[in-house]
This record gives structure tokens, sequence and C-alpha cells, in this order.
């Protein structure tokens, strides 16, 4: 059964069109690899961090083919995927005498496979020429080895085996933030097992190889970031510009009142009366622009952000080359509307959230079919514009994929997404709130009570760790951006998946308990 899945799986990647596909914001994570190809400075390009450029190169190096990409992408998705059953039967090892059956066990780990593998939404994102192409094997590797840390330190008391696997999570957690930035704050969240390791009493020597290990893992991925970043005017820009822009219309009102009350901030008032009038203006400008664009949002910040005539590229002008004052400015008015309006940002954050938690959960995508032939178009016309055009035209192989690309847009085909799998995906986006607060409610029970607490709570554990982890991928967007934009919910479906399937397992488990309870008390 499984090698069939993994048959089928493989088919119906392999039978697309290999080329990745590319859109504009795919230049910076390409852009380093070709300019090192053709002979300079392998560099940052648009704030991006250098771990998936660096992969991109590494394959451009080895097979000089651009459909290597798309290949390794599609492998370690099909990896992720038996990660995810290797996960699922580790995780067993939480729950010291299990009621359900190990077949049934292992049934439920298959069928959450069969969902992912052949989710059209997983087998999209493998063919893009991005970093949400290889996260779902990242989180697999991170999911698998948290497992097999809290199983080995907390329940098999195995110490060495704990720090091998400490070590790993830690080097993983950091491997997925750097990659993709916006799980930052799930990677620090899903390391707080590891953090109890260092507050049990005594294991000395365990302790100084886990801190060692995880000393070593962050020099490793953080150094080598933190000197290619520092050429990179966009690295310091990105953060600082972009809570500007998604909280442009707050920042305005603040504006206002600190205007109207003459409040003593260190901006000229002429000046900050003309930038005032400047941002409230391109609000208004960006909502005629792209009417219904981040509707949450009222606004839309992408407008403010990249539009050449638009309120950041005029402070950039007026800021000129001081660099640190523009960043200065924007995280001061960003700190202001925490100061005096913190409910309203709060109110932002709950809007942002809300989109995740819905009733229908949107981590999965149940369209019938997933286009490629817009994508395929779109990649041609963001690359063939002069500055980029200069770049890889210099390099063979990219020459012949711009040929390959423009051919195969006039002909690609759809993700066809069968009625069985848009079926799984329906009811997976329909449970995953039910699931959620009953997983909750019980583990509140299993966890206040010792007779419960013995046998499931470690299960309890895991389950409310995983919505943890999820959250804290919600909560960092839904801080910084937007939940607006569907890669960011989708990007974690094989998290949300995972995690829905545990619940099942927990309240399976739960069940089963009360009915033999009942039948010992009758």
């Amino acid at each position: 059964m499984v090698t069939l899945l993994f048959a089928w799986a493989t088919w119906q990647r392999f039978a697309l069109p290999l080329d990745p596909i590319i859109d504009p914001d795919t230049w910076g994570y390409l852009a380093p690899a070709l300019r090192k190809l053709i002979g300079l400075k392998f560099g940052h390009t648009s704030g991006r961090n250098f771990i998936y450029p660096g992969f991109v190169f590494v394959l451009l190096r080895a097979f000089g083919d651009f459909r290597a990409i798309t290949m390794a992408q599609h492998f370690l998705g099909l990896v992720a995927g038996g990660i995810l059953l290797l996960t699922w039967r580790r995780a067993r090892a939480l729950v010291s005498d299990s009621r359900v059956h190990i077949t049934v066990h292992d049934g439920l780990g298959l069928l959450a496979a069969t969902i992912f593998l052949l989710a059209g939404e997983s087998i999209r994102f493998e063919t893009q020429l991005r970093p949400e192409g290889v996260c779902a094997f990242l989180i697999s590797v991170n999911l698998y080895v948290m497992t097999q840390f809290t199983a080995c330190f907390f329940v098999e008391r195995r110490r060495t085996a704990s720090v091998m696997y400490g070590t790993a999570a830690v080097f993983s957690s950091i491997l997925l933030a750097s990659a993709k930035p916006s799980f930052w704050l799930a990677s620090i969240v899903v390391l707080l097992p590891v953090a109890m390791f260092f507050f049990q009493h005594g294991l000395i020597w365990q302790k100084i190889a886990l801190g060692g290990g995880a000393a070593a893992s962050a020099a490793l991925l953080l150094l080598p970031e933190h000197c290619l970043s520092r050429n990179d005017e966009a690295s310091r820009t990105f953060l600082p510009a972009t809570l500007f822009v998604m909280h442009a219309d707050l920042i305005r009102d603040q504006m206002a009142y600190d205007l109207r009350r003459k409040a003593n901030v260190r901006y000229p008032r002429e000046w900050l009366e003309r930038v005032h009038g400047a941002l409230g203006a391109e609000i208004e400008k960006s909502r005629a622009a792209r009417p219904g664009h981040f509707a949450t949002l009222g606004f839309d910040p992408d407008y403010l952000k990249y539009n050449k005539t638009s309120i950041v590229a005029q402070l950039r002008r007026e800021f000129g080359e001081n660099v640190p004052a523009l960043c200065a400015f924007y995280r001061f008015y960003y700190g202001q509307i925490w100061r005096h309006r913190p409910l309203l940002v709060l109110k932002k954050i709950e809007r942002q959230m809300a989109i995740f938690y819905a009733p229908v959960c949107p981590a999965y995508n149940r369209g019938k079919s997933l286009s490629l032939t817009n994508a395929y178009h779109s990649a041609v016309m963001s690359l063939d514009v002069q500055g980029r055009r200069r770049i890889w035209a210099a390099y063979a192989p990219a020459v012949d994929f711009m040929g390959r690309m423009k051919s195969v847009a006039q002909s690609a085909p759809a993700i066809h997404q069968p009625g069985y799998v848009r079926l799984a995906l329906s009811v997976m986006a329909l449970t995953h709130l039910p699931l959620l607060l009953i997983a909750a409610a019980l583990s509140a029970v299993v966890l206040s009570q010792e007779r419960h607490r013995r046998r499931l709570g470690w299960l309890a554990a895991w389950v409310l760790f995983g919505y943890v982890y999820n959250a804290a991928a919600c909560l960092e967007i839904a801080v910084i951006h937007s939940l607006e934009i569907p890669r960011y919910l989708t990007v974690q479906m094989y998290l949300t998946l995972l995690v829905q399937f545990s619940a099942m397992w927990f309240i399976l488990e739960f069940a089963l308990r009360m009915r033999a309870r009942q039948k010992i008390i009758s």
C-alpha cells in the first residue's frame, strides 16, 4: 500500500513540466546563485537569506539545468511524506499502553501521508523557485527530531540520544527559520522542550554537549547570514518598512494625533505634517488602485511599499542615503502606535488570526485544479527585464530555461485534484477548529487529573505542542504582515495536517479509555 502511494505521488509530480516556476519575488532567491555562476560575488539580493539561494546554487553548479531544482524539490516532498510516517510511528512511544490498535494507528498515519502527498498545493509548492518548495521537508525534519527528543528524554530517559536529537532540533529549527523567516517565532516556540532539558537536575556533561551543539548550529547558520547581509540595504529596511506599511492607517492617525496635541516627538512639525498628508493620500490611492485587496486591512500595503511613487519611495528620497535614520523613523512610529493605540494593534492581530482559525481552515486548498499557465507567463515576464536579463543571459542554462518557459507557458497543464482528494481536504478544513477545541478541552482534563496524566499526559502535551507550533507561525505573520496572502496559510498544510491527525488519535485514545472504565464500573 505504501509503495503504491509513493509510486502514484511520484508519477503525479514528474508528469508535470520540470522547469521551476518563477514569480516577481523570486529574483532575490535566484540572483545570488546566478551571479556566483557567472563569476561574480554570491552576496545578498532583496534581503533574502542565503540558505535557499545557496541550495539553488549547489543544484545549478552540480547539474547545470534548472529542472534539477524542481526534481530535487519533488524528491524532498516525497521524503517529507515518508518522514510523516516515521514521525507518526515514533509518536506511539508517548502512550505506554495505547488502546488504539496498531493497525488503526498506522492506518491513520497512512491516510495523513496520502492527503499530503496527493494534495495539489503540496505539488505546486514543489514546482516553485521559492523556499516554500522545501518548507514541507524542513518542517517534517523539525517535527521528527522534536518527537524523537520528546520520546527519548521525557519518556525513555535516554540521555545520549536526547542530546543528539536536541542538537538536531536546534539545527533544524534555525534552518527552517532561515529558509522561511515567517517561521522564526514558531522555531523558537518549538524549542521549549529542549529548553526544559537545561532545567533538569544534574546532567552536567549532557547539558554542556547540547549547549555546545546548539551554539555550533547557530554559528554555522547565522554567522554567514550576518556577514552576507551587511552589504544588502534591503536586509536593514525590509522589516521596519513592512511594519510601517502594514500599520499605515494606524500610523497616519497617530501622526494626526501627535500634530493636534503638539506632542514632543523627535521630528520637525512641518516635516511631519507633510509626511502625514502624503501617507493619507497614498493610502487612498492604494484603495483605488486595487479595491478589495487586503480586505481586512482596508488598504493595500504592497502598493505603499512597492509602487515607485508611493510613501516608501517618498520617504527613501526624504532621508537620502541615511538608511539608519529612515529605519529609526519606521520603528519610532510603529512603537508609537503600540504605546498609544495598543488595542487597535491587537484588533489588527486578532483579525489576521481569525483568517486561519475560521470555520473552514484555509491551510487546505480544495480547488478542483491549480493552473500553471499563468504562473509560467508571469515567470517569463518577471525575468525578461533589462537589469535581470543582463545577468541570466550570461549563463547558458538560464538562456535555455527561458526558452523552455516561453514554450511551456503556451500549453502548461493544470494540477488536477481528484474528487477523493478534495473530499479529504474539505473534511480536514471543516474539522480543524472543532478538533482544536475538543483536543484543548480534553488536554485540560488529562493534564489536571493524575490517573489520566499518567497514561495520556505526554500525548496530550504533544498535541498541544503541535497546535502551539501552528499558532506561533500564524501569530508572527499576524503581527508583522497579513494572513490574507494564501501562501502564508497553505505552507502550513503539512504541520496542520499532522496536528489534526494527532488530535484525532488523542481523542480516540481518551474515548476508548472512558469506555473501558465505564465497563469496569458497570
